[in-house]
């Protein structure tokens, strides 16, 4: 199975801590490879094959929303 790349762009974002929090709920998904913050651009970077829906919750339940 090829590696996808998914970029979501994510409000609420502020510090640090946000990215962090961010970066451990996307990689504890199954099939994320990885899972970069861009705390200027509000976006994140995941490699893997999990699928949008399962990044989107994991986002969301760390209580940050996906635009």
């Amino acid at each position: 199975m090829s590696q996808e790349e998914t970029i979501l762009k994510i409000e609420g974002m502020s510090c640090g801590h946000c990215k962090m929090s961010v970066e451990k709920a996307l990689q504890a998904i199954p099939g994320v490879v990885s899972a970069s913050v861009d705390l200027a651009k509000k976006e994140a970077l995941v490699t893997g094959t999990a699928n949008r829906v399962a990044l989107v919750k994991a986002v969301e339940e760390a209580g940050f929303d996906v635009v």
